[in-house]
């Protein structure tokens, strides 16, 4: 006889497992069925792309070639002088192996906490909301569930390139770029996006003369423009070549190199690299979710179908994560599954996805929510704008990282927050304050009237605040609001 449960979430990612707990947190029978197999040890792992092979892994190896990149260019000013300076790589991928591991093993254990059943086996839905498990490795089908509410949480997977096909050693995908055992002298990247330029920046600093190939004429076009100038900037200091309006027609493997033929404005170019980082973006992964006699709609991009609730076109079915709408991110996933948790036990849930913010973990970060000004002058919305830079600031002096500026706008009239946008240090945990902001409905005036601590870096937040009515106190302002 098949077992039973109030819920049963399918996929272990950011969007899954905060589902299965809360779920299992109101009280309602759970289970929660991933089949992700860990390569280095072939055993089930938790935690979905995000923590195995991307948000967590990467930002790990961002921080320790950050600290590299200091070591050789900002601890001279501040007296620490370092000799033979090197990075051991092998060490700084185990480092990222055993974070991975506390952090997956740490949802396990909150597993048992919350009385949440794992089954490792990959599952496909079945009609009357059954479930079918099959083995994670044979594939062969092992058991059938039966559940009440059914969550989809299958994630998403890197687009394949058929100009750079991967072969998992000299041509890579987002996963296969964290396990380099050395730095490649010469590294070439395909896309420029939030994954391109996080990865490049990771192996630039270490010492790789990083080329990115990225096929919009625009760089970062869902970025507030002024802030991406900047951006650009920066990552040209620091050597990263970004070449916009290549479109990858062909690769091929050349005994030890790889060589990638592109198309730009004038005309074929070429360019050979050690290694290549196919990072063009990722698509939802639905492979085997649904028999088809269930009748899951998908749209044209082949994400799954769901109303305002997350709830799919098939009864007691819903969606979340990255296999739906919206952006890719894992914040947006886990806060839908907390929500459709809380749909399935008390029929009420919400989700405003006017004020996720974005992150970019480069050094300098970027990180915004809201609108962009590109996006209020295409509706016609009537805003202002407050900036201030964190080079006025004396905490980012004292940090040797004077780079960047805080962006905000205002609407004319209301001066309701509309959109905040920030490029400079630790930009993803200031941007914190703004999504705050924005979820009360605050003005300009509002944070403006909030005293910021002295020196910190979000001063410039209080800064830009004050600079949307003119009246900004540490940089110059002309004909200052009386």
């Amino acid at each position: 006889m098949s077992k039973k449960y109030d819920v049963v979430v399918i996929g272990a990612g950011p969007a899954g497992y905060v589902a299965a707990i809360r779920s299992a947190q109101l009280g309602l029978t759970t289970a929660c069925v991933d089949q992700w197999i860990r390569n280095k040890d072939n055993k089930p792992a938790l935690g979905g792309t995000c923590l195995n092979v991307g948000c967590i892994p990467s930002k790990a190896l961002l921080d320790s070639s950050e600290q590299f990149h200091k070591a050789q260019g900002q601890f001279p000013a501040h007296g620490i002088r370092m000799e033979k300076l090197n990075m051991d790589v092998g060490v700084m991928i185990s480092r990222k192996d055993k974070i991975v591991s506390t952090l997956t093993s740490g949802i396990e254990q909150l597993f048992k906490a919350n009385n949440v059943e794992r089954i490792a086996g990959h599952a496909t839905l079945l009609p009357d909301t059954k479930v079918a498990i099959g083995d994670p490795k044979s594939g062969g089908s092992t058991q059938i569930v039966v559940a009440s509410n059914v969550i989809l949480a299958s994630g998403s997977e890197p687009t394949p390139l058929a100009a750079a096909p991967v072969d998992g050693a000299r041509i890579v995908d987002s996963a296969g770029a964290l396990e380099f055992d050395a730095v490649p002298k010469r590294l070439g990247v395909i896309g420029a996006g939030v994954i391109g330029l996080e990865l490049g920046s990771v192996w630039r600093r270490l010492g790789s003369e990083t080329v990115l190939l990225e096929a919009l004429d625009t760089f970062l076009p869902t970025v507030d423009q002024d802030i991406t100038k900047d951006a650009a900037r920066h990552f040209k200091r620091q050597r990263l070549d970004i070449r916009l309006g290549a479109l990858v027609e062909s690769t091929s493997l050349n005994n030890e190199s790889v060589h990638v033929r592109y198309r730009d404005e004038n005309g074929t170019q070429e360019l050979e690299v050690d290694r290549l980082i196919v990072a063009v973006g990722r698509r939802p992964f639905t492979k085997d979710l649904a028999k088809p006699e269930v009748g899951l709609k998908l749209d044209e991009r082949g994400f799954i179908e769901v109303d305002e609730k997350c709830q799919t076109n098939i009864p007691g079915v819903y969606a979340i994560g990255d296999v739906v709408r919206g952006p890719m991110l894992a914040h947006k996933g886990s806060e839908e599954g907390a929500a459709v948790a809380e749909l399935i036990a008390n029929g009420h849930a919400h989700v405003n996805y006017e004020t996720i913010p974005w992150v970019i973990y480069t050094a300098p970060e970027i990180a915004w929510v809201g609108k962009t000004e590109q996006m209020l002058r295409q509706e016609g919305t009537p805003y202002r704008v407050g900036a201030f830079p964190f080079a006025a600031t004396g905490r980012a002096r004292a940090m040797e990282e004077p780079i960047g500026s805080v962006k905000i706008l205002a609407h004319a009239q209301t001066d309701r927050i509309l959109g905040v946008h920030i490029l400079g240090p630790h930009a993803s945990e200031l941007i914190a304050e703004a999504v705050l902001a924005m979820e009360f409905s605050a003005s300009a005036e509002d944070l403006a009237r909030t005293v910021h601590a002295h020196p910190t870096l979000s001063e410039a937040i209080h800064e830009a605040a004050l600079a949307v009515d003119n009246r900004a106190i540490h940089k110059y302002t002309a004909n200052p609001k009386k």
